[in-house]
């Protein structure tokens, strides 16, 4: 993959958006291989995007995790609001067959069990960093100023600040709670100057909204 780290250590900018498009691809691939398909191009993407991380780790300097009291207060409080809102508000569009590994492969299966797990896991390590580089480390600050390095994350620059949260939101099919979710993160990285621990209150949401859904087996928010 020497053409790959060519392209992430030739550009600032390639290093933070090349592997985001690539894991967002992947994304948009996993219903066009069948029902099973859903899962294991998950499962993929998942070690595509560990991969991918593995190889900006050189080039993104910022893309360090960090743990602060902050960063888990908005990770627990951002995960009870995308639960406790989610009747209250409507969505963009009809919601898809819900990713239900035990519906599919089986109650208690071991193959469905992995798949949980695998989600889980890739949600809470690899989606963060690299969600929060392309947002919280590019967009936010490309948004202001081409030369984007140049620009502090603790900046505030209000207009960048709600649209990238409403660019994050709308990503999501829960883009409310999504625009939300974007605003405390932003917010968590202007305060400390810093982007890891948005990437840390990132994780921690993910990872309790899976413990969430094994435990309420409310499989909607997969």
């Amino acid at each position: 993959m020497r053409f790959l780290n060519e392209q992430l250590g030739g550009s600032p900018a390639k290093a933070r958006v090349i592997p985001f498009f690539i894991f967002v691809g992947l994304t948009y691939l996993q219903g066009s291989f069948g029902e099973d398909g859903r899962y294991w191009v998950y499962v993929l993407k998942t070690f595509v995007g560990a991969w991918l991380i593995y190889e900006m780790w050189p080039y993104v300097r910022e893309m360090r995790w960090n743990f602060s009291w902050e960063a888990v207060v908005v990770g627990i409080l951002v995960c009870v609001m995308w639960v406790g809102i989610n009747d209250f508000y409507p969505k963009l569009a009809a919601a898809s067959a819900p990713w239900n590994p035990h519906k599919q492969f089986g109650e208690g299966s071991a193959a469905a069990w992995f798949y949980v797990v695998a989600r889980t896991l890739g949600s809470a390590i690899v989606v963060p960093p690299m969600e929060e580089v392309f947002y919280r480390s590019f967009l936010y600050r490309y948004l202001v100023r081409t030369e984007f390095l140049g620009m502090p994350l603790s900046r505030f620059h209000g207009l960048s600040f709600v649209v990238t949260a409403g660019i994050f939101g709308l990503a999501h099919y829960e883009w409310l709670a999504g625009i939300l979710c974007g605003l405390a993160y932003q917010w968590l990285a202007l305060r400390k100057n810093r982007l890891g621990d948005a990437m840390t209150a990132h994780a921690i949401t993910n990872f309790l909204l899976g413990v969430w859904i094994i435990w309420r087996g409310d499989y909607k928010f997969w």
